[in-house]
């Protein structure tokens, strides 16, 4: 009888997902502890199991001869390199659905921050001050821009709207709007949208999305958040943007260098920081635990993931 298939846990992962390739007749191997717990386990590995943290490189993937899929527990793969992987014929493989309502909530729950001019007014009445007056606006009746139209940007869309607010929509990727949603080429977006947000993929055409050119077409006192990727944005222009240009607040969930170490930017007193939560609810981790389990449990029995990234696999052995 053959061994269990050993299934490397790189990154914390939902207990549930856990038990359940238990009961596949894997060996989870918890290799969560650092570099050289990893180190050790990846030359046994059939599967790995990642979130965010690790990045799967090509020297990583040399280390483990016998590798045949990564499983990454969230919906972003720019932490894993699909071109080594797929020259070794590793299936990649994600759970894109899991996070798609905590992404959409915490963005709306920024842009409502944002508009209402909240994140000054808290920390002030905190600090002992009553800073009542006229301040901030309604989301009713601002045109929402948002760049990338799949999964979140729809759920983001369909709340925003319940606000009264207007959607409008910027994705390449679509031949045609998928809803009654206008698609727009962004350098026609941008300047009219009030708010700002972004939900692309990163990859190397999508570097700087939003530069110094771009950020001068928005309107002036428009808002921009960004709960995808840091890549998106060039922060030293949008420092500039926020100090003498049309931006009059940013909420930003993701940083291009994370932890991030652009102070000024963390202590600009427009700028909402958070620390990469999109995913981090319950709900959302025990969705992409199981998404991913599922997954492993298809490959183990012989047929085709769902949700393979590198497709040029799909019909490999």
């Amino acid at each position: 009888m053959p061994a269990p298939r050993a299934v490397v846990v790189a990154d914390p992962i939902d207990r549930a997902a856990l038990d359940r390739l238990r009961a596949a007749d894997c060996r989870v191997v918890d290799a969560t502890a650092g570099p050289e717990a990893l180190a050790a386990a990846l030359p046994d590995a059939w599967a790995l199991l990642v979130r965010s943290r690790t990045r799967v490189t090509a020297a990583l993937l040399d280390a483990a001869p016998n590798l045949r899929v990564i499983a990454r527990a969230g919906v972003g793969v720019d932490n894993v390199d699909l071109d080594a992987a797929t020259r070794r014929s590793v299936r990649v493989v994600n759970a894109p659905t899991a996070a798609t309502t905590s992404v959409a909530e915490l963005t709306v729950a920024l842009l409502l921050l944002l508009v209402r001019d909240l994140y000054g007014a808290i920390p002030e009445t905190k600090a002992g001050r009553w800073p009542r007056g006229v301040r901030g606006a309604e989301l009713a009746g601002k045109t929402v821009g948002l760049v990338g139209y799949g999964r979140i940007g729809r759920e983001v869309a369909r709340r925003v709207e319940a606000f009264g607010a207007t959607v409008l929509a910027h994705d390449p990727w679509l031949p045609r709007s998928p809803d009654h949603v206008p698609l727009l080429p962004l350098d026609e977006l941008l300047p009219r949208a009030h708010l700002l947000s972004l939900h692309a993929a990163a990859n190397d055409a999508n570097r700087h999305l939003l530069n110094a050119e771009r950020l001068a077409r928005l309107p002036r006192g428009a808002y921009v958040v960004n709960v995808a990727r840091g890549a998106l944005v060039y922060e030293e222009a949008l420092l500039a943007a926020l100090d003498s240009g049309p931006v009059a607040g940013a909420a930003l969930d993701v940083f291009e260098v994370e932890p991030p170490t652009r102070r000024r930017l963390l202590e600009h007193p427009r700028v909402i920081a958070t620390p990469h939560l999109g995913a981090s609810t319950p709900e959302a981790q025990t969705r992409a635990g199981a998404q991913v389990a599922e997954e492993l449990e298809r490959l183990l029995r012989g047929e085709r993931p769902l949700y393979l990234v590198n497709t040029e696999l799909a019909t490999a052995p």
